[in-house]
């Protein structure tokens, strides 16, 4: 794909000093009898023979090769690289980048950063498709800028009716009322909006990229920005690339070959049909309970007993579970750190498991899917591609009818031109882009007790975002009715700290929601802003 916009800006800003000679020295070190292998020896640096230096060389290529080919790859965790990567679309991120658990990132927020118009990714087309692009991005960026303003003076109607002392004092809250604005109208921008972001991979991360960076939805942006990413290593370490196999062909992939097989993309009938059956499958809900193990609290019980050498006449079931999941019990969970992992009783948390049907818009399944705990089958969107509007408002614009109408005359908008490019021939990967954030994802997510828990500690926070607010809060309240035992610790951070005893409650400081929320239980939570 051509741009007719700037490229991305990837910049390599830390690394391993010599990843590839890390790696061959912590393969030897494995079955090293004079204890550890350095880098420098692996590379004959401590020999002075030229002749003998190039056997160490040999060898440690030949070990490379050797351990890379049989799939012992964890020797090439080690090595990590961060990049500073500029001008990438918010759909690459949700597409490729954020699609795995083995990153990590720091974005620009669009919640808290105002957008500026222009950054935005735009292919290089022809003629008619050029001109509709850029028109439908700019009344994109217009409507967020109205809509922004729009919502201004109904954010802060909320705002002083949860904070009535501080409508004495508006002006030192214009900020943060404007910023509930921003975060409402962000959903009709595209999602070929740019962001900004440090990203940081392992090694094996980045020779798996390499390999299969061409595949739906995002295939030549992605492939751009990797190929960057490889080259920057390249320069630091030569030998390293030497690892990089070529990329996957795109029509090679078995996600490109799956979805061809039930009718490729712009298949409005099939798109349909599929909304409307996973539609009236969620029962009105956010994320729907779909599956879990009847027996979950016993396990966990039982678990906690054999962490503890204790039979059940000494331990019952309930004791157990309180003894594992009561913030006032179990201290670890009033930590700041997410401590569970590296305590023996709180393992035990992991053998719960659930699983939810759910439906986020695309801006808010880009925060949900930075719970790496907590996988979901998220779509290959263009396969989603339909002939209508197919999108999830914020309660914000919902409720104000001015700007519910200019979010929907540009979410109809937005499709027209869609459709409008199809027609003129552009393919569906180039057309997505145009999709606003506030486009519906559909998928299945699942996870343990344990990552479900430090999930809901922070979404089940009013200040986290609005729609993965209501998703935790189906969630906890579906699993307390199931496995009432473990659904009851599901907590907010200030009721977790209430009951573990840590002051302040709220651990956000200025950011207080204004509610206090530890004082209620989890079925009489409602959010206004």
């Amino acid at each position: 794909m051509r741009l007719a916009s700037p490229p991305p800006d990837v910049r390599l800003v830390n690394a391993f000093e010599r990843p590839y000679d890390n790696a061959v020295a912590a393969a030897r070190t494995c079955y090293a009898a004079k204890g550890i292998v350095l880098p420098e020896q692996v590379a004959g640096e401590d020999v002075s023979d030229p002749a003998e230096r190039a056997q160490v060389r040999a060898r440690r290529d030949e070990i490379a090769e050797s351990i890379y080919r049989a799939g012992h790859h964890t020797v090439f965790q080690h090595a990590h690289f961060q990049f500073a990567i500029d001008r990438i679309s918010r759909h690459a991120l949700w597409a490729f980048f954020h699609a795995h658990p083995f990153y990590n990132s720091e974005q620009v927020s669009q919640r808290y950063v105002r957008v500026r118009p222009g950054s935005v990714l735009v292919p290089r087309l022809d003629g008619a498709a050029q001109s509709l692009y850029e028109q439908t991005v700019e009344r994109q960026q217009r409507a967020y800028r109205e809509l922004t303003e729009l919502l201004v003076p109904v954010a802060g109607e909320i705002f002083f009716r949860i904070f009535p002392a501080r409508a004495r004092q508006p002006e030192r809250w214009k900020r943060e009322i404007r910023r509930k604005a921003q975060e409402a109208a962000r959903y009709v921008l595209p999602v070929a909006t740019w962001a900004r972001l440090y990203h940081t991979i392992s090694g094996i991360t980045l020779l798996r990229y390499h390999r299969a960076c061409r595949q739906p939805d995002v295939p030549w942006e992605v492939a751009e920005i990797v190929s960057r990413m490889a080259a920057a290593v390249r320069d630091l370490d030569p030998d390293f690339g030497r690892l990089l196999e070529e990329p996957l062909p795109l029509e090679d992939s078995p996600d490109a070959r799956a979805l061809a097989g039930v009718g490729g993309a712009w298949n409005a009938a099939r798109a349909r049909a599929f909304r409307e059956e996973f539609d009236a499958g969620l029962a009105g809900r956010v994320s729907r309970l779909v599956g879990w193990a009847p027996d979950a609290e016993a396990l966990t019980a039982q678990a906690v007993r054999e962490v503890l050498g204790a039979p059940r006449h000494v331990l019952s079931d309930d004791e157990a579970i309180a003894m594992l999941a009561d913030p006032a019990r179990n201290t670890l969970l009033g930590e700041a750190l997410n401590l569970t992992t590296l305590s023996p009783l709180s393992r035990a948390m992991h053998h719960a498991h659930y699983t939810f049907r759910k439906k986020l818009s695309h801006t808010a399944d880009s925060q949900d899917q930075r719970h790496r705990m907590t996988p979901g089958s998220r779509p290959i969107l263009v396969g989603h591609l339909g002939d209508e509007p197919d999108v999830i408002a914020p309660e914000l614009i919902v409720r104000h009818e001015p700007a519910s109408r200019l979010f929907d005359e540009t979410m109809a908008r937005t499709w027209e031109a869609l459709d409008g490019l199809r027609r003129l021939g552009v393919d569906a990967q180039t057309a997505a882009y145009l999709l606003p954030n506030a486009v519906a994802v559909r998928f299945t997510e699942s996870g343990d007790f344990s990552a479900i828990r430090h999930k809901h500690a922070m979404r089940l926070c009013y200040n986290a975002q609005e729609e993965i607010w209501r998703a935790s809060l189906d969630e906890a309240l579906q699993i307390a009715d199931v496995h009432p035992r473990l659904g009851r610790w599901l907590l907010p951070p200030c009721a977790i700290r209430e009951r573990r005893g840590v002051r302040p409650f709220c651990p956000e400081g200025p950011r207080y929601c204004g509610v206090p929320v530890w004082k209620m239980p989890a079925r009489e939570y409602v959010r206004e802003l």
